[in-house]
């Protein structure tokens, strides 16, 4: 025996509920093996429609056994007749017939598991829709109803496709389903009055295909067809162009309108057209941010189907429903798809349609726990099958357990259950269990109290909460009600509660909106900890957090805490998104929401102490640098578009200042340099050619524009160019020739202190490497020390002339503070042989020169690594000058981490040391030049 045929595959048997019946069946079929006629006899005894099927389709049934299933079911597909309407009516009844038991009894013996029972039932429906449409579809051809079309368009449906929806969808359709269609016609294939003849045709041949499958004959019914799930159904036709389909989504679409269109995938008809459309329709199905509020309307849609079918109360088994009730097969599915429409705007890898795979991806994806995604998965399982039992004692269209003893005990002889208890026991745990894990998603525990009184004043400031923009909605208010006990509760454990309401308050007011916020705090409550902890520490972070909220995505998106991933993986992946968007804007404002996301993870992880200053001005730099690396081929691919590419070798950025040095902070701006190599060209090629100066100056600005223009995703980085030749009287871009020569002949000596920090950060590796050459070539000019020395000291009196330092907090300005040690840092390296750009390198150098002594540079380099420290952290916790008393209790713990000090005496006496250290260092370097 073959061991593929239906007797090798037997893993189990349904036990005869009715002996009759089932002995009817045993003698029809006494010429096969008994494992065959027990199988036989056990579902007739269990279900009288297969045993009526058994009794219509006994010849094709003994041949069906004696061969895989598979081959069976697709012989019995293939078996039409398509000569006249009644003909094909027929034989898709006929096909059902004989699929219906086939898979039906392999269900029963365990031949099939549950995905391949629904699949090859799925499979049916695929077949029978798209065989019914194109034959209704032919007929109006036939008939020159549908313009344009021949016969050659027949099996394309003359541009007619068929979306399954649901179940069907999913290819997982139940033992008695309707399926659900959503029928649209590609209206771009018909122009004026065509397009209102094609529809009239495409109109007709859906309502002559659904009848062909759903109406009742003697030889039963093919598919139930339901067709409401199209846009607006009441009173639109019931098949509606794609371009009206689309329209309607993008203005009117609901939650329950993407959660259904998952599962959405074209059966019938021209699938490439189907296809096509489901591909535009994605940003309506997946948001780009993280949709929390999809939780509520999810919650929402569950309480009024319970209410509308009257499916409240305690789970009692007699007569429940095993898919719309409590703990049944659509809790699953809500659960399974709100995770999916939460994520996967963001993460391709969720977007199934199937409910198994849908929670295996959820639980690698670290969305949901791996064992919650096991329990749901064996729950889901078993559901199906006890679904499929009952529908199949009678063809009915029904979820619902049985009502009576004697009932539930032909389920459980079906089930090959020889004890109805245990079988019961076993569906009321499952369902109890489904329950109370789907539960606590939909539903959260919003009973925590506040644990302290409120002042009279912090009374007045919750109390006018609803008066700001992320309030406005009821819906936003309700959720934010449940939140608020919790909310007060854990702003009352911060180290100054006070301050922590107060910098809350200022973020809940910037706010634009607040649904998707609430409904993301609801389902995650360790994100307030995270917003408590922001607001009592990081001001600055909280305001930036009340303008960009959408960055908060990141933290649950996965990965948000693990190691920083380095340059080159932030190229390839902004790279990766750049690629994807469909336009100049969306790659502008993609850049802008991936950056600010990465930006805010540096923020977070500087504040939680998982890395120190040091490290975040590494990472604010490597996400500056792929920002730059990314942008500037999209820019100069958009800016050919109508000018043409870059005449001669191309165009550099240059990263100077703190860019050039790896030394970003939180709020740093971008210095930058373009230089471009015009290779002899002086025009480019594009449609609207420019002259090469003009070309790259225009191009210069474009990008300055992609970098610095608020958009609807805001900004990514002030940019400032004073560091270019002639400064702001200079031109935007620089030619590499014009640059050698005003750095020779006309550059002050300030600017090539500046160049000691400068670096290529993007450009044609052919172009680096000459700027490379020129920038030493001019570094390494022949200078008199004294002149050097002369020109700093100059620099140091203006800067203390024109600004005023701020005290010992001030990190930057100040004798023996950032500015003044840098300055004398960049002439050592300027007088060196050696130009390292960071400043304890640049500082090093005055030791080789022997400029500096060792006790001079230490006294710099530790002057210098205090105040790097103390304005990092300050840039992070305040927008302004930093002011210990205003920080509160967070920042203050913050700084005195991240500078080392026991306490805020301590750390200003600790900058004072050290100020008053390295500016008699730079005061006695100063007075004896080198050599």
């Amino acid at each position: 025996m073959s061991q593929n045929t239906f007797a090798a595959r037997i893993a189990r048997t349904p036990i005869a509920y009715d002996a009759e019946p089932a002995a009817d069946i045993d003698t029809l079929f006494a010429d096969l093996t008994p494992d065959l006629r027990e199988i036989l006899s056990g579902a007739a005894g269990c279900s009288p429609y297969l045993k009526g099927l058994m009794e219509k389709q006994a010849d094709w049934l003994r041949a069906a056994l004696s061969i895989a299933p598979e081959d069976a079911i697709t012989a019995a597909m293939q078996d039409m007749n398509t000569d006249s309407d009644s003909a094909l009516r027929k034989s898709l009844r006929v096909a059902k017939q004989r699929i219906a038991l086939l898979t039906g009894l392999a269900d029963l013996a365990g031949v099939y598991q549950l995905e391949q029972v629904t699949g090859a039932l799925t499979d049916l429906a695929d077949f029978a829709t798209h065989t019914a449409m194109t034959f209704q579809v032919g007929n109006e051809i036939r008939r020159g109803k549908l313009p344009g079309m021949t016969d050659a368009d027949v099996e394309t449906a003359g541009g007619m496709v068929a979306l399954a929806m649901g179940k069907m969808g999913a290819h997982e359709l139940n033992y008695s389903s309707d399926v659900d269609l959503i029928m649209l016609f590609d209206d771009s294939r018909f122009e004026g009055a065509d397009f209102h003849e094609a529809r009239s045709s495409h109109v007709r041949a859906t309502r002559k295909m659904s009848a062909m499958l759903s109406e009742l004959t003697e030889d039963g019914y093919v598919f139930r067809t339901d067709l409401r799930l199209r846009p607006d159904p009441s009173v639109t036709p019931v098949c509606v162009s794609m371009e009206a389909a689309e329209r309607y989504y993008e203005s009117l679409g609901r939650t329950w309108e993407r959660a259904a269109h998952i599962k959405a995938r074209p059966c019938g008809g021209d699938i490439a057209a189907g296809e096509a459309y489901l591909t535009r329709l994605r940003p309506f199905i997946w948001r780009k941010h993280l949709d929390f509020a999809a939780i509520q309307d999810a919650h929402d849609m569950r309480l009024r189907i319970r209410e509308h079918k009257g499916l409240f109360g305690d789970i009692t088994l007699p007569g429940h429903d095993m898919k719309l009730g409590r703990g049944g097969i659509r809790e699953i599915e809500f659960f399974t798809q709100t995770r999916q429409i939460i994520a996967g705007g963001r993460d391709e890898g969720l977007r199934m349609r199937e409910t198994v795979p849908g929670l295996a991806a959820l639980a690698a994806k670290d969305w949901i726990p791996t064992d919650v995604a096991e329990i749901l998965t064996r729950h889901y399982r078993f559901h199906r099958e006890v679904e499929h039992r009952v529908q199949m004692f009678r063809d009915a269209q029904t979820h619902n357990l049985p009502k009576t003893d004697d009932e539930f005990d032909r389920l459980a002889r079906m089930m090959g259950e020889g004890d109805t208890e245990v079988l019961k026991t076993r569906i009321h745990d499952a369902l109890a269990e489904v329950h109370e894990l789907t539960e606590s998603f939909f539903a959260p525990d919003d009973t925590t109290a506040d644990s302290r009184e409120l002042t009279e004043s912090e009374a007045e400031i919750v109390a006018r909460w609803e008066t700001y923009p992320c309030l406005r909605s009821a819906r936003a208010v309700e959720i934010f009600n449940r939140l608020k006990p919790d909310l007060l509760a854990r702003l009352a454990d911060a180290p100054r509660p006070h301050d922590a309401l107060i910098q809350f308050d200022g973020f809940l007011k910037r706010l634009p909106a607040g649904v998707q916020l609430f409904s993301l705090f609801e389902a995650n409550p360790t994100l307030v900890d995270l917003i408590v902890d922001i607001a009592a520490t990081a001001p600055a972070l909280a305001a930036y957090l009340g303008h960009n909220a959408q960055v908060l995505d990141a933290v649950i998106g996965g990965g948000f805490f693990e190691p920083w991933p380095g340059g080159d993986a932030l190229e390839a992946e902004l790279a990766a998104r750049l690629d994807k968007a469909p336009d100049y804007e969306a790659k502008l404002d993609g850049t802008r929401r991936w950056m600010k996301e990465w930006h805010f993870r540096i923020g977070v992880h500087f504040l939680r102490g998982l890395i120190h200053a040091r490290e975040a001005g590494v990472q604010y730099t490597d996400l500056a640098d792929a920002v730059i690396r990314g942008l500037w081929p999209v820019v100069v691919d958009n800016f050919a578009l109508k000018h043409g590419m870059p005449p001669g070798a191309g165009a550099a950025i240059i990263g100077m200042g703190s860019l050039g040095a790896r030394s970003l902070s939180a709020t740093s701006d971008l210095d930058l340099i373009v230089i471009y190599d015009p290779k002899g060209e002086d025009m480019s090629d594009g449609r609207r050619p420019l002259a090469t100066r003009p070309y790259y100056a225009r191009l210069t600005q474009a990008f300055l524009t992609a970098l610095s223009a608020p958009m609807a995703e805001g900004r990514l980085y002030e940019v400032d160019m004073r560091l270019r030749p002639s400064g702001r009287q200079g031109a935007v871009a620089t030619s590499i020739e014009s640059f050698k020569a005003y750095q020779r002949d006309e550059a002050w000596t300030w600017e090539h202190l500046a160049l000691t920090r400068a670096r290529v950060v993007a450009g044609p590796e052919g172009l680096a490497k000459d700027y490379e050459a020129a920038r030493a070539e001019v570094l390494g000019f022949d200078r008199d020390p004294a002149k050097v020395i002369a020109d700093v000291i100059e620099m140091r009196n203006r800067i203390a002339d024109a600004k005023q330092a701020g005290g010992a907090l001030d990190a930057k300005l100040g004798e023996g503070h950032l500015q003044d040690v840098e300055l004398v840092a960049q002439a050592a390296a300027l007088l060196s042989k050696d130009t390292p750009r960071e400043p304890d390198r640049q500082i090093a150098q005055g030791v080789a020169i022997e400029w500096f002594s060792d006790g001079q540079a230490r006294s710099l380099v530790q002057s210098h690594d205090l105040m790097w420290r103390l304005q990092a952290a300050s840039k992070l916790l305040s927008e302004g000058p930093l002011d210990l008393e205003d920080l509160g209790q967070g920042g203050q713990d913050l700084l005195l981490r991240e500078t080392g000090a026991e306490s805020e005496a301590a750390l200003i006496e600790d900058l004072e040391e050290k100020a008053r250290a390295a500016a008699l260092a730079i005061d006695e370097v100063l007075a004896n030049p080198p050599g």
